[in-house]
């Protein structure tokens, strides 16, 4: 029931939606931080 109401409700949609977007969104900001640190590392080692 559960399920079926997430997947057929415009609540339900926009919640999935949400989801979606805050996994994407920490998925982007850890390779961003990720990145960072190497260049950081890199740098550093050049100094």
């Amino acid at each position: 029931m559960a399920l079926n109401e997430l997947l057929t409700t415009d609540i339900g949609l926009l919640s999935l939606f949400t989801i979606g977007f805050v996994v994407v969104m920490g998925a982007y900001i850890y390779r961003y931080a990720v990145r960072k640190m190497a260049e950081d590392a890199k740098n550093a080692e050049s100094n």
